[in-house]
Protein backbone atom coordinates (compact mmCIF):
# COMPACT_ATOMS: atom_id res chain seq x y z
CA UNK A 1 0.00 0.00 0.00
CA UNK A 2 1.09 3.58 -0.63
CA UNK A 3 1.89 6.10 2.09
CA UNK A 4 -1.42 7.80 1.38
CA UNK A 5 -3.33 4.51 1.74
CA UNK A 6 -1.59 3.79 5.04
CA UNK A 7 -2.33 7.32 6.26
CA UNK A 8 -6.01 6.85 5.39
CA UNK A 9 -6.05 3.47 7.16
CA UNK A 10 -4.74 5.11 10.34
CA UNK A 11 -7.18 8.01 10.16
CA UNK A 12 -10.22 5.80 9.47
CA UNK A 13 -9.29 3.14 12.02
CA UNK A 14 -8.95 0.40 9.38
CA UNK A 15 -6.04 -1.04 11.32
CA UNK A 16 -5.25 -3.63 13.96
CA UNK A 17 -2.71 -3.27 16.77
CA UNK A 18 -0.82 -6.11 18.39
CA UNK A 19 1.33 -5.63 21.49
CA UNK A 20 3.42 -8.50 22.83
CA UNK A 21 5.28 -8.49 26.15
CA UNK A 22 8.33 -10.64 25.49
CA UNK A 23 11.13 -11.53 27.86
CA UNK A 24 13.42 -8.67 26.86
CA UNK A 25 11.25 -6.44 24.69
CA UNK A 26 7.68 -5.16 24.51
CA UNK A 27 6.78 -4.68 20.86
CA UNK A 28 3.80 -2.94 19.25
CA UNK A 29 2.90 -3.57 15.58
CA UNK A 30 0.16 -1.71 13.69
CA UNK A 31 -1.16 -3.40 10.52
CA UNK A 32 -3.49 -2.32 7.74
CA UNK A 33 -6.47 -4.28 6.38
CA UNK A 34 -4.08 -6.48 4.36
CA UNK A 35 -2.26 -7.34 7.59
CA UNK A 36 0.86 -5.54 6.42
CA UNK A 37 2.85 -3.80 9.20
CA UNK A 38 2.67 -0.03 8.70
CA UNK A 39 4.15 1.16 12.01
CA UNK A 40 5.84 -0.28 15.08
CA UNK A 41 7.26 0.63 18.47
CA UNK A 42 9.19 -1.13 21.20
CA UNK A 43 10.52 -0.93 24.73
CA UNK A 44 13.45 -2.88 26.15
CA UNK A 45 13.09 -4.41 29.61
CA UNK A 46 14.56 -7.16 31.78
CA UNK A 47 13.19 -9.48 34.42
CA UNK A 48 14.43 -9.09 37.99
CA UNK A 49 15.45 -11.82 40.42
CA UNK A 50 13.74 -10.76 43.66
CA UNK A 51 13.88 -13.15 46.64
CA UNK A 52 14.87 -15.91 44.19
CA UNK A 53 11.78 -15.25 42.05
CA UNK A 54 12.07 -14.13 38.42
CA UNK A 55 9.57 -11.28 38.09
CA UNK A 56 8.55 -8.00 36.46
CA UNK A 57 6.89 -5.32 38.59
CA UNK A 58 3.44 -3.90 37.80
CA UNK A 59 5.08 -0.51 37.36
CA UNK A 60 7.52 -1.93 34.81
CA UNK A 61 4.67 -3.66 32.95
CA UNK A 62 2.66 -0.48 32.45
CA UNK A 63 5.65 1.78 31.83
CA UNK A 64 6.80 -0.65 29.13
CA UNK A 65 3.38 -0.93 27.48
CA UNK A 66 2.92 2.83 27.43
CA UNK A 67 6.40 3.42 26.00
CA UNK A 68 6.01 0.79 23.25
CA UNK A 69 2.61 2.24 22.35
CA UNK A 70 3.96 5.81 22.24
CA UNK A 71 6.92 4.64 20.18
CA UNK A 72 4.44 3.22 17.65
CA UNK A 73 2.48 6.51 17.70
CA UNK A 74 5.73 8.43 17.04
CA UNK A 75 6.43 6.11 14.11
CA UNK A 76 2.96 6.86 12.70
CA UNK A 77 3.48 10.63 13.07
CA UNK A 78 6.91 10.49 11.39
CA UNK A 79 5.69 8.37 8.47
CA UNK A 80 2.19 9.72 7.88
CA UNK A 81 1.95 12.99 9.82
CA UNK A 82 -1.24 12.05 11.67
CA UNK A 83 -2.15 11.11 15.27
CA UNK A 84 -3.60 7.76 16.33
CA UNK A 85 -7.10 8.43 17.63
CA UNK A 86 -8.75 5.08 16.96
CA UNK A 87 -7.79 1.56 15.92
CA UNK A 88 -9.92 -1.13 14.28
CA UNK A 89 -9.03 -3.85 16.78
CA UNK A 90 -6.40 -4.52 19.45
CA UNK A 91 -4.83 -7.69 20.84
CA UNK A 92 -2.34 -8.36 23.64
CA UNK A 93 0.08 -11.23 23.94
CA UNK A 94 2.83 -12.11 26.40
CA UNK A 95 5.35 -14.72 27.44
CA UNK A 96 3.49 -17.86 28.36
CA UNK A 97 1.75 -18.73 31.57
CA UNK A 98 3.24 -18.01 34.99
CA UNK A 99 1.21 -16.87 37.99
CA UNK A 100 -0.67 -13.69 38.85
CA UNK A 101 -3.23 -14.13 41.70
CA UNK A 102 -5.48 -11.26 42.81
CA UNK A 103 -7.67 -10.65 45.86
CA UNK A 104 -11.22 -9.26 46.04
CA UNK A 105 -9.82 -5.72 45.91
CA UNK A 106 -8.06 -6.57 42.62
CA UNK A 107 -4.65 -6.35 44.30
CA UNK A 108 -1.81 -8.59 43.12
CA UNK A 109 -1.16 -10.92 46.06
CA UNK A 110 2.43 -11.91 45.21
CA UNK A 111 4.89 -10.54 42.61
CA UNK A 112 4.28 -11.95 39.12
CA UNK A 113 5.98 -15.36 38.87
CA UNK A 114 7.20 -15.77 35.30
CA UNK A 115 7.70 -18.83 33.12
CA UNK A 116 11.39 -18.71 34.00
CA UNK A 117 10.90 -19.92 37.58
CA UNK A 118 11.64 -23.60 38.14
CA UNK A 119 10.29 -23.78 41.69
CA UNK A 120 7.20 -25.93 41.20
CA UNK A 121 8.73 -29.36 40.64
CA UNK A 122 6.77 -31.10 43.42
CA UNK A 123 3.45 -29.65 42.23
CA UNK A 124 4.24 -30.40 38.59
CA UNK A 125 5.08 -34.02 39.38
CA UNK A 126 2.03 -34.61 41.61
CA UNK A 127 -0.46 -32.99 39.22
CA UNK A 128 0.98 -34.85 36.22
CA UNK A 129 0.41 -38.10 38.11
CA UNK A 130 -3.09 -37.10 39.24
CA UNK A 131 -4.29 -35.88 35.84
CA UNK A 132 -2.28 -38.37 33.76
CA UNK A 133 -1.52 -35.30 31.69
CA UNK A 134 1.74 -33.34 31.51
CA UNK A 135 1.71 -30.30 33.82
CA UNK A 136 4.90 -28.25 33.22
CA UNK A 137 6.43 -26.23 36.01
CA UNK A 138 5.59 -22.88 34.43
CA UNK A 139 1.84 -23.59 34.15
CA UNK A 140 -0.39 -21.47 36.36
CA UNK A 141 -1.98 -24.50 38.02
CA UNK A 142 1.47 -25.81 39.00
CA UNK A 143 2.31 -22.44 40.58
CA UNK A 144 -1.00 -22.39 42.42
CA UNK A 145 -0.64 -25.91 43.77
CA UNK A 146 3.00 -25.33 44.76
CA UNK A 147 1.86 -22.26 46.73
CA UNK A 148 -0.69 -24.55 48.44
CA UNK A 149 2.00 -27.15 49.23
CA UNK A 150 4.21 -24.36 50.58
CA UNK A 151 1.33 -23.19 52.81
CA UNK A 152 1.58 -19.64 51.43
CA UNK A 153 -0.88 -17.35 53.21
CA UNK A 154 -2.08 -15.58 50.08
CA UNK A 155 -3.80 -18.65 48.60
CA UNK A 156 -6.93 -18.35 50.77
CA UNK A 157 -7.37 -14.73 49.57
CA UNK A 158 -7.41 -15.51 45.84
CA UNK A 159 -10.42 -14.18 43.96
CA UNK A 160 -8.98 -14.40 40.43
CA UNK A 161 -5.82 -15.65 38.77
CA UNK A 162 -4.53 -15.07 35.28
CA UNK A 163 -1.43 -14.72 33.12
CA UNK A 164 0.43 -11.56 32.11
CA UNK A 165 -1.55 -10.77 28.94
CA UNK A 166 -4.78 -11.75 30.70
CA UNK A 167 -3.95 -9.19 33.40
CA UNK A 168 -3.24 -6.43 30.88
CA UNK A 169 -6.40 -7.24 28.89
CA UNK A 170 -8.50 -7.20 32.08
CA UNK A 171 -7.20 -3.78 33.12
CA UNK A 172 -7.87 -2.31 29.65
CA UNK A 173 -11.30 -3.86 29.00
CA UNK A 174 -12.64 -5.02 32.37
CA UNK A 175 -12.99 -8.57 30.95
CA UNK A 176 -11.45 -11.57 32.75
CA UNK A 177 -10.81 -13.73 29.69
CA UNK A 178 -8.03 -15.60 27.87
CA UNK A 179 -7.60 -17.19 24.47
CA UNK A 180 -7.77 -20.98 24.46
CA UNK A 181 -4.10 -21.36 23.51
CA UNK A 182 -3.02 -19.59 26.71
CA UNK A 183 -5.83 -21.19 28.73
CA UNK A 184 -4.22 -24.52 27.80
CA UNK A 185 -1.13 -23.35 29.68
CA UNK A 186 -3.06 -22.47 32.80
CA UNK A 187 -4.99 -25.72 33.15
CA UNK A 188 -5.64 -28.78 30.91
CA UNK A 189 -8.14 -28.21 28.10
CA UNK A 190 -10.70 -30.70 26.75
CA UNK A 191 -10.03 -30.82 23.00
CA UNK A 192 -13.63 -31.78 22.28
CA UNK A 193 -15.24 -28.87 24.13
CA UNK A 194 -12.29 -26.48 23.54
CA UNK A 195 -12.62 -25.35 27.13
CA UNK A 196 -11.29 -26.25 30.59
CA UNK A 197 -11.33 -30.00 31.29
CA UNK A 198 -14.28 -30.49 33.66
CA UNK A 199 -13.13 -33.87 34.98
CA UNK A 200 -9.70 -32.57 35.91
CA UNK A 201 -11.16 -29.48 37.56
CA UNK A 202 -13.20 -31.84 39.76
CA UNK A 203 -10.02 -33.81 40.51
CA UNK A 204 -8.19 -30.64 41.55
CA UNK A 205 -11.03 -29.50 43.81
CA UNK A 206 -11.07 -32.91 45.49
CA UNK A 207 -7.28 -32.80 45.92
CA UNK A 208 -7.45 -29.41 47.67
CA UNK A 209 -10.75 -29.92 49.52
CA UNK A 210 -9.12 -30.53 52.91
CA UNK A 211 -7.49 -27.08 52.87
CA UNK A 212 -10.90 -25.39 53.17
CA UNK A 213 -10.29 -22.59 50.67
CA UNK A 214 -13.27 -20.29 50.01
CA UNK A 215 -12.94 -20.88 46.23
CA UNK A 216 -13.21 -23.68 43.70
CA UNK A 217 -10.84 -23.76 40.73
CA UNK A 218 -13.69 -22.86 38.32
CA UNK A 219 -14.33 -19.67 40.31
CA UNK A 220 -10.89 -18.15 39.89
CA UNK A 221 -9.90 -18.97 36.30
CA UNK A 222 -10.50 -16.56 33.36
CA UNK A 223 -13.18 -17.33 30.79
CA UNK A 224 -11.90 -19.31 27.78
CA UNK A 225 -12.42 -17.80 24.29
CA UNK A 226 -11.55 -18.96 20.77
CA UNK A 227 -9.80 -16.99 18.03
CA UNK A 228 -12.32 -14.81 16.21
CA UNK A 229 -14.50 -14.09 19.24
CA UNK A 230 -14.78 -10.56 20.61
CA UNK A 231 -13.15 -10.37 24.03
CA UNK A 232 -14.39 -6.94 25.12
CA UNK A 233 -13.80 -3.28 24.32
CA UNK A 234 -11.37 -0.63 25.48
CA UNK A 235 -12.86 1.25 28.43
CA UNK A 236 -12.36 4.96 29.10
CA UNK A 237 -10.06 4.04 31.99
CA UNK A 238 -8.24 1.54 29.79
CA UNK A 239 -7.73 4.12 27.04
CA UNK A 240 -6.00 6.45 29.52
CA UNK A 241 -3.89 3.57 30.80
CA UNK A 242 -2.72 2.58 27.32
CA UNK A 243 -2.33 6.12 25.97
CA UNK A 244 -1.46 8.57 28.74
CA UNK A 245 -1.72 11.51 26.27
CA UNK A 246 -5.50 11.04 26.10
CA UNK A 247 -5.68 10.95 22.28
CA UNK A 248 -6.87 7.33 21.94
CA UNK A 249 -10.63 6.86 21.97
CA UNK A 250 -12.44 4.19 24.00
CA UNK A 251 -14.70 1.48 22.54
CA UNK A 252 -12.11 -0.34 20.40
CA UNK A 253 -12.81 -4.12 20.24
CA UNK A 254 -10.21 -6.56 21.58
CA UNK A 255 -9.49 -10.12 20.44
CA UNK A 256 -8.82 -12.82 23.06
CA UNK A 257 -5.39 -12.31 24.65
CA UNK A 258 -2.96 -15.09 23.69
CA UNK A 259 0.44 -16.36 24.76
CA UNK A 260 3.53 -16.06 22.60
CA UNK A 261 3.15 -19.70 21.57
CA UNK A 262 -0.19 -18.98 19.89
CA UNK A 263 1.03 -15.77 18.28
CA UNK A 264 4.13 -17.55 17.02
CA UNK A 265 1.95 -20.18 15.34
CA UNK A 266 -0.15 -17.42 13.77
CA UNK A 267 2.85 -15.36 12.61
CA UNK A 268 4.34 -18.39 10.85
CA UNK A 269 1.11 -19.84 9.40
CA UNK A 270 1.60 -22.97 11.50
CA UNK A 271 -1.92 -23.67 12.77
CA UNK A 272 -2.74 -26.57 10.40
CA UNK A 273 -2.12 -30.23 11.30
CA UNK A 274 1.34 -31.67 10.47
CA UNK A 275 2.83 -28.17 10.56
CA UNK A 276 4.96 -26.67 13.27
CA UNK A 277 7.13 -23.75 14.22
CA UNK A 278 10.17 -23.06 16.34
CA UNK A 279 10.50 -19.77 18.20
CA UNK A 280 14.09 -19.23 19.25
CA UNK A 281 15.11 -16.23 21.32
CA UNK A 282 15.73 -15.86 25.06
CA UNK A 283 13.83 -19.13 25.44
CA UNK A 284 13.10 -21.66 22.70
CA UNK A 285 10.01 -23.67 22.01
CA UNK A 286 8.74 -25.88 19.22
CA UNK A 287 5.03 -26.26 18.46
CA UNK A 288 3.74 -29.20 16.40
CA UNK A 289 0.04 -29.40 15.50
CA UNK A 290 -0.97 -33.03 16.04
CA UNK A 291 -3.21 -35.32 14.04
CA UNK A 292 -4.06 -37.35 17.15
CA UNK A 293 -3.23 -37.55 20.85
CA UNK A 294 0.16 -38.89 21.95
CA UNK A 295 0.46 -42.51 23.06
CA UNK A 296 2.14 -41.72 26.39
CA UNK A 297 2.49 -38.93 28.95
CA UNK A 298 5.91 -37.32 28.57
CA UNK A 299 6.97 -34.73 31.18
CA UNK A 300 9.18 -33.15 28.50
CA UNK A 301 6.21 -32.58 26.13
CA UNK A 302 3.48 -30.06 26.91
CA UNK A 303 0.04 -30.34 25.36
CA UNK A 304 -1.48 -27.00 24.45
CA UNK A 305 -3.64 -25.74 21.56
CA UNK A 306 -3.69 -23.41 18.59
CA UNK A 307 -5.64 -20.16 19.09
CA UNK A 308 -8.54 -22.03 17.45
CA UNK A 309 -8.34 -24.92 19.94
CA UNK A 310 -6.58 -27.73 18.01
CA UNK A 311 -4.17 -29.98 19.91
CA UNK A 312 -0.49 -29.02 19.84
CA UNK A 313 2.57 -30.79 21.23
CA UNK A 314 5.03 -28.32 22.61
CA UNK A 315 8.66 -28.63 23.64
CA UNK A 316 9.55 -25.60 25.75
CA UNK A 317 13.03 -24.82 27.06
CA UNK A 318 13.91 -21.92 29.35
CA UNK A 319 17.28 -21.19 27.79
CA UNK A 320 18.30 -20.43 24.23
CA UNK A 321 20.32 -17.39 23.12
CA UNK A 322 21.15 -15.56 26.38
CA UNK A 323 24.58 -17.17 26.77
CA UNK A 324 25.27 -16.95 23.04
CA UNK A 325 24.45 -13.22 23.14
CA UNK A 326 26.73 -12.77 26.15
CA UNK A 327 29.67 -14.21 24.21
CA UNK A 328 28.90 -12.02 21.18
CA UNK A 329 28.90 -8.99 23.50
CA UNK A 330 32.30 -10.06 24.82
CA UNK A 331 33.63 -10.05 21.24
CA UNK A 332 32.06 -6.59 20.79
CA UNK A 333 33.95 -5.36 23.87
CA UNK A 334 37.14 -6.87 22.47
CA UNK A 335 36.66 -5.06 19.15
CA UNK A 336 35.91 -1.76 20.88
CA UNK A 337 39.03 -2.12 23.04
CA UNK A 338 40.94 -1.90 19.74
CA UNK A 339 38.95 1.17 18.72
CA UNK A 340 36.75 -0.75 16.30
CA UNK A 341 33.06 0.19 16.51
CA UNK A 342 31.33 -3.01 15.47
CA UNK A 343 27.82 -2.85 14.00
CA UNK A 344 25.65 -5.23 16.04
CA UNK A 345 24.06 -6.95 13.03
CA UNK A 346 27.41 -7.29 11.29
CA UNK A 347 28.97 -8.72 14.47
CA UNK A 348 26.25 -11.35 14.85
CA UNK A 349 26.32 -12.13 11.13
CA UNK A 350 30.09 -12.59 11.04
CA UNK A 351 30.26 -14.77 14.14
CA UNK A 352 27.20 -16.87 13.23
CA UNK A 353 28.54 -17.54 9.74
CA UNK A 354 31.91 -18.49 11.24
CA UNK A 355 30.09 -21.39 12.96
CA UNK A 356 29.37 -22.92 9.54
CA UNK A 357 33.15 -23.38 9.06
CA UNK A 358 33.47 -25.52 12.20
CA UNK A 359 33.69 -29.29 12.59
CA UNK A 360 30.34 -31.06 12.30
CA UNK A 361 30.44 -32.11 15.99
CA UNK A 362 32.01 -28.81 17.21
CA UNK A 363 35.47 -30.35 17.50
CA UNK A 364 34.83 -31.96 20.88
CA UNK A 365 33.83 -28.71 22.61
CA UNK A 366 30.98 -28.66 25.13
CA UNK A 367 28.78 -25.85 26.47
CA UNK A 368 25.63 -25.51 28.54
CA UNK A 369 23.60 -22.33 28.06
CA UNK A 370 21.67 -22.60 31.35
CA UNK A 371 21.10 -19.09 32.66
CA UNK A 372 18.18 -20.52 34.61
CA UNK A 373 16.87 -24.00 35.38
CA UNK A 374 15.95 -26.39 32.59
CA UNK A 375 13.13 -28.84 33.38
CA UNK A 376 13.73 -31.07 30.34
CA UNK A 377 17.14 -32.06 31.69
CA UNK A 378 16.15 -31.83 35.36
CA UNK A 379 17.81 -28.58 36.52
CA UNK A 380 16.14 -26.21 38.97
CA UNK A 381 18.98 -23.67 38.56
CA UNK A 382 21.46 -22.96 35.79
CA UNK A 383 25.14 -22.08 35.40
CA UNK A 384 26.33 -21.07 31.92
CA UNK A 385 29.31 -23.31 31.24
CA UNK A 386 31.97 -23.89 28.57
CA UNK A 387 34.20 -26.99 28.79
CA UNK A 388 36.88 -28.61 26.63
CA UNK A 389 39.59 -31.21 26.82
CA UNK A 390 43.23 -30.48 25.91
CA UNK A 391 42.60 -32.43 22.68
CA UNK A 392 39.49 -30.50 21.61
CA UNK A 393 39.77 -28.46 18.41
CA UNK A 394 39.48 -25.05 20.06
CA UNK A 395 39.05 -22.36 17.43
CA UNK A 396 36.55 -19.56 16.76
CA UNK A 397 34.47 -21.57 14.30
CA UNK A 398 33.96 -24.47 16.72
CA UNK A 399 33.45 -22.09 19.64
CA UNK A 400 30.59 -20.32 17.86
CA UNK A 401 29.21 -23.61 16.56
CA UNK A 402 29.05 -25.23 20.01
CA UNK A 403 27.17 -22.23 21.41
CA UNK A 404 24.66 -22.42 18.56
CA UNK A 405 24.32 -26.18 19.11
CA UNK A 406 23.84 -25.92 22.86
CA UNK A 407 21.18 -23.22 22.41
CA UNK A 408 19.11 -26.06 20.86
CA UNK A 409 20.38 -28.92 23.04
CA UNK A 410 17.44 -29.10 25.45
CA UNK A 411 15.00 -28.58 22.56
CA UNK A 412 16.47 -31.53 20.66
CA UNK A 413 16.08 -33.71 23.76
CA UNK A 414 12.33 -33.08 23.66
CA UNK A 415 11.94 -33.15 19.87
CA UNK A 416 13.63 -36.57 19.69
CA UNK A 417 10.89 -37.91 21.99
CA UNK A 418 8.21 -36.43 19.75
CA UNK A 419 9.62 -37.38 16.35
CA UNK A 420 11.46 -40.61 17.14
CA UNK A 421 9.55 -42.19 20.05
CA UNK A 422 6.03 -41.00 19.20
CA UNK A 423 6.52 -41.06 15.42
CA UNK A 424 4.84 -37.68 14.92
CA UNK A 425 4.83 -36.61 11.26
CA UNK A 426 5.86 -33.11 10.19
CA UNK A 427 5.41 -31.74 6.67
CA UNK A 428 7.13 -28.46 7.45
CA UNK A 429 8.44 -26.43 10.34
CA UNK A 430 8.78 -22.66 10.33
CA UNK A 431 11.52 -20.79 12.19
CA UNK A 432 11.22 -17.35 13.77
CA UNK A 433 12.90 -15.31 16.48
CA UNK A 434 16.35 -13.88 17.06
CA UNK A 435 18.25 -17.10 16.28
CA UNK A 436 17.06 -16.88 12.66
CA UNK A 437 17.91 -13.23 12.01
CA UNK A 438 21.30 -14.06 10.46
CA UNK A 439 20.22 -15.49 7.13
CA UNK A 440 20.65 -19.23 6.74
CA UNK A 441 22.74 -19.98 9.85
CA UNK A 442 20.29 -20.68 12.67
CA UNK A 443 18.00 -22.23 10.08
CA UNK A 444 20.71 -24.69 8.93
CA UNK A 445 21.64 -25.58 12.51
CA UNK A 446 17.97 -26.15 13.39
CA UNK A 447 17.43 -28.39 10.36
CA UNK A 448 20.39 -30.49 11.47
CA UNK A 449 19.11 -30.67 15.05
CA UNK A 450 15.66 -32.03 14.17
CA UNK A 451 16.46 -33.65 10.79
CA UNK A 452 13.53 -31.79 9.21
CA UNK A 453 13.33 -29.05 6.57
CA UNK A 454 13.12 -25.60 8.15
CA UNK A 455 11.58 -22.58 6.43
CA UNK A 456 11.87 -18.92 7.35
CA UNK A 457 9.57 -16.26 5.88
CA UNK A 458 10.51 -12.63 5.34
CA UNK A 459 7.72 -11.72 7.76
CA UNK A 460 9.00 -14.06 10.49
CA UNK A 461 11.08 -11.24 11.94
CA UNK A 462 7.86 -9.39 12.80
CA UNK A 463 7.27 -12.04 15.46
CA UNK A 464 4.48 -12.44 17.97
CA UNK A 465 3.38 -8.79 18.03
CA UNK A 466 2.49 -9.18 14.36
CA UNK A 467 0.85 -12.52 15.20
CA UNK A 468 -1.49 -11.01 17.80
CA UNK A 469 -2.22 -8.09 15.41
CA UNK A 470 -3.31 -10.71 12.84
CA UNK A 471 -5.56 -12.36 15.44
CA UNK A 472 -7.12 -8.96 16.17
CA UNK A 473 -7.56 -8.41 12.44
CA UNK A 474 -9.10 -11.90 12.05
CA UNK A 475 -11.68 -11.11 14.71
CA UNK A 476 -12.55 -7.83 12.98
CA UNK A 477 -12.34 -8.81 9.30
CA UNK A 478 -13.05 -12.54 8.90
CA UNK A 479 -15.74 -13.49 6.38
CA UNK A 480 -18.74 -15.43 7.68
CA UNK A 481 -17.53 -18.80 9.05
CA UNK A 482 -13.96 -18.39 7.77
CA UNK A 483 -11.60 -20.45 9.95
CA UNK A 484 -8.30 -19.08 11.23
CA UNK A 485 -6.45 -21.52 8.98
CA UNK A 486 -8.38 -20.27 5.93
CA UNK A 487 -7.88 -16.63 6.90
CA UNK A 488 -4.13 -17.07 7.23
CA UNK A 489 -3.84 -18.93 3.91
CA UNK A 490 -6.00 -16.51 1.89
CA UNK A 491 -5.70 -13.12 3.57
CA UNK A 492 -2.22 -13.12 5.13
CA UNK A 493 0.20 -15.60 3.57
CA UNK A 494 -1.14 -16.09 0.02
CA UNK A 495 1.85 -16.69 -2.26
CA UNK A 496 4.41 -16.71 0.57
CA UNK A 497 6.32 -19.96 0.87
CA UNK A 498 9.43 -18.75 2.65
CA UNK A 499 13.01 -19.93 2.11
CA UNK A 500 13.47 -23.61 2.99
CA UNK A 501 16.71 -25.34 4.04
CA UNK A 502 16.91 -29.13 3.96
CA UNK A 503 18.85 -30.93 6.72
CA UNK A 504 22.48 -31.66 5.83
CA UNK A 505 23.47 -35.25 6.70
CA UNK A 506 26.81 -34.09 8.16
CA UNK A 507 24.99 -31.58 10.40
CA UNK A 508 22.54 -34.29 11.53
CA UNK A 509 25.35 -36.73 12.40
CA UNK A 510 27.43 -33.98 14.00
CA UNK A 511 24.52 -32.85 16.15
CA UNK A 512 23.89 -36.44 17.28
CA UNK A 513 27.55 -36.77 18.33
CA UNK A 514 27.37 -33.46 20.16
CA UNK A 515 24.21 -34.64 21.94
CA UNK A 516 25.99 -37.77 23.21
CA UNK A 517 28.52 -35.44 24.83
CA UNK A 518 25.79 -33.03 26.01
CA UNK A 519 23.69 -35.76 27.63
CA UNK A 520 26.62 -37.76 28.98
CA UNK A 521 28.24 -34.80 30.72
CA UNK A 522 25.22 -33.26 32.48
CA UNK A 523 26.92 -34.11 35.79
CA UNK A 524 29.41 -31.33 35.01
CA UNK A 525 26.52 -28.84 34.93
CA UNK A 526 25.12 -30.44 38.10
CA UNK A 527 28.46 -29.91 39.87
CA UNK A 528 28.51 -26.27 38.75
CA UNK A 529 25.03 -25.73 40.21
CA UNK A 530 25.98 -27.50 43.45
CA UNK A 531 29.32 -25.81 44.04
CA UNK A 532 29.24 -22.45 42.24
CA UNK A 533 27.01 -20.39 44.53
Amino acid sequence: MSLEDSKNAVMSGKTALGIELGSTRIKAVLVNEKNEPIASGSHEWENQLVNNIWTYSEEAIWAGIQESYQDMVRDVREKYGVPVKTIGAIGFSAMMHGYMPFDKEDRLLVPFRTWRNTMTEAASRELTELFQYPIPQRWSIAHLYQAILNKEEHVSQIKFMTTLEGYVHWKLTGEKVLGVGEVAGMFPVDINTKNYDEKRMDQFDKLTESYGFPWKIRDILPKCLLAGECAGRLTEEGARLLDATGELEAGIPFCPPEGDAGTGMTATNSVAKRTGNVSAGTSVFAMVVLEKELKKVHPEIDLVTTPAGNLVAMVHCNNCTSDLNAWVNLFREFAEAFGIKADRNQLFGTLYNKALEGDADCGGLLAYNYFSGEHITGFEEGRPLFVRTPESRFNLANFMRVHLFTSLGALKTGMDILLKEEGVKLDKIMGHGGLFKTKGVGQKIMAGAIDTPVSVMETAGEGGAWGIAILASYMKNKKDEQTLEEYLDKEVFAGQEGVEIQPDSEDVDGFDKFMERYTGCLEIERAAVDYLK
